[in-house]
C-alpha cells in the first residue's frame, strides 16, 4: 500500500502587492491595477529519511524569497504575442497596440509568461520554489501545488509534477 503525504505552508507573510494588466478575449487589455496576491503552497509525496515530504522551513523560506521578489512591482509578461517589453539600463516600456506604458527598471519583474494571469503566476512561483529547493539540496516532492489568491474568493492554481 503506497503511502503519500501532503504539507501547506500558507502565511501573511506570502503576500505580495503587485501592479499588472492581461489582454483577454483577443485583443481586449485591462487598464493597470494592482492586487494584494496571497501564495499557499502545497507539497504531496512519500516521506524521505527524516519522515518529511519536505521540510517546512525550506519550503517556507523559498516561498518568502520568491514572493518578497515580486512584492510592490510591475509585473510584465515578456512572451505575450501583442505585448512589447523593452528594457533599458533605466526603464522599462511594455505597449499594447497604441497603449504605451514606462516603469522605473528597478520597480519591475519581467516574466516568462505570456500574460500575467493568477494562473500563469501560479506556475512561475512553483517553478522558481522547485529551483530554489534543489539549489537548497532539498528533493522534489512527487507533486507541488502553488495557489495564487488575487482577491476574496478569487484563486488560481498550478500543479507542477517535477519528475514526470
Amino acid at each position: 500500500m503506497g503511502k503519500h503525504y501532503r504539507v501547506r505552508v500558507e502565511k501573511d507573510s506570502f503576500v505580495f502587492s503587485a501592479a499588472h494588466f492581461i489582454t483577454y478575449n483577443g485583443g481586449v487589455c485591462e487598464p493597470l491595477h494592482g492586487h494584494n496576491y496571497g501564495v499557499a503552497v502545497e507539497a504531496t509525496g512519500p516521506l524521505d529519511e527524516n519522515h518529511y515530504v519536505v521540510d517546512f522551513i525550506a519550503l517556507r523560506d523559498a516561498t518568502l524569497e520568491v514572493t518578497r521578489r515580486l512584492d510592490h512591482r510591475a509585473l510584465l509578461p515578456t512572451e505575450h504575442p501583442a505585448i512589447r517589453v523593452t528594457e533599458s539600463p533605466h526603464e522599462v516600456e511594455a505597449r499594447f497596440e497604441e497603449r504605451r506604458w514606462v516603469f522605473p527598471a528597478e520597480d519591475c519583474v519581467l516574466l516568462p509568461v505570456a500574460n500575467t494571469t493568477a494562473e500563469l503566476l501560479a506556475r512561475w512561483i512553483g517553478e522558481r520554489l522547485l529551483e530554489r529547493l534543489a539549489e537548497g539540496g532539498v528533493a522534489a516532492p512527487a507533486e507541488l501545488t502553488v495557489t495564487v489568491d488575487e482577491c476574496a474568493g478569487q484563486a488560481a492554481e498550478c500543479r507542477l509534477t517535477p519528475n514526470e
